[in-house]
């Protein structure tokens, strides 16, 4: 088995206008280790979210190539699950259901299809809610059912898109913490977009940034503060220093 997880090799990509083809992504090269989480940061624009729907398999890149597991991706699979930034809950599927759709595919029993349900619940800390549907659920809940649903197929490289755009800010620092305890816990290998400079620190092992369009990448950094992490570890000198180092970075490639 090769020692990374995620190889990509200078990966680019464009998409057609009225105006000719618009370069998005250009010769993007990095490799991400098992249990390893990766933030990409990078101005509003670009790429971020194009790269990580490549490495899902949704998109095709225009020249590169992305390698798994050492096997190079052709297209979706289930090795590889989404969070989104909208939760993508079916509201007519209660907490139980939303979660059990993901693994509708998976070629399991219905009893082990059960009990990956229940232990991804568990994980996410909505036990009692199996029975509610989207609307009786505050966002930052409606978005721990998105996290059951993609921890429940067992994932080798959980893809996170802005995973907590859409709440509010105390709800979000709070996910923060608890998707950081439950990657954390599985070892699992994660490959985070943010445009928040202070959760890419906080949830990653390292730092992607890239340029504004068309997107290069300009720097990586190591994030210096060891694991586990609880809330406290935004106000320590050398995290305040990592983070207004990234924001200067940042600036700079806007």
């Amino acid at each position: 088995m090769t020692k990374n997880c995620l190889e990509l090799e200078k990966i680019s990509k464009s998409f057609p206008t009225a105006q000719g083809r618009l370069s998005v992504l250009e010769d993007i090269s990095f490799s991400q280790s098992y249990g390893e989480v990766v933030s990409i940061v990078g101005a509003s624009g670009s790429g971020k979210t194009t790269l990580l729907r490549i490495v899902a398999g949704l998109e095709k890149p225009d020249n590169g190539l992305i390698k798994l597991d050492g096997k190079a991706i052709e297209g979706p699979g289930p090795e590889r699950a989404l969070i989104f930034q909208q939760f993508g809950l079916m509201p007519w599927l209660n907490v139980e259901q939303n979660v059990l759709f993901g693994l509708a595919n998976s070629g399991l029993s219905n009893r082990d299809k059960l009990e990956k349900v229940k232990d991804a619940i568990a994980r996410v800390g909505l036990e009692g809610f199996e029975t509610f549907h989207p609307k009786a659920l505050s966002g930052g809940m409606q978005q721990r059912v998105g996290i059951a649903r993609a921890l429940a197929v067992g994932p080798r490289l959980l893809l996170c898109d802005e995973p907590f755009a859409s709440v509010d800010a105390m709800t979000r620092q709070t996910m923060q913490t608890d998707l950081l305890n439950i990657v954390t816990q599985q070892g699992a290998t994660v490959l985070l977009v943010t445009h928040d400079i202070e959760e890419a620190l906080f949830l990653g092992d390292r730092v992607v940034m890239f340029s504004s369009r068309p997107a290069r990448l300009i720097q990586e950094i190591e994030v210096s503060i060891p694991k586990p992490r609880e809330h406290s570890v935004r106000t320590l000198p050398e995290f305040q220093e990592q983070r207004a180092m990234l924001w200067e970075l940042l600036q700079a490639a806007a």
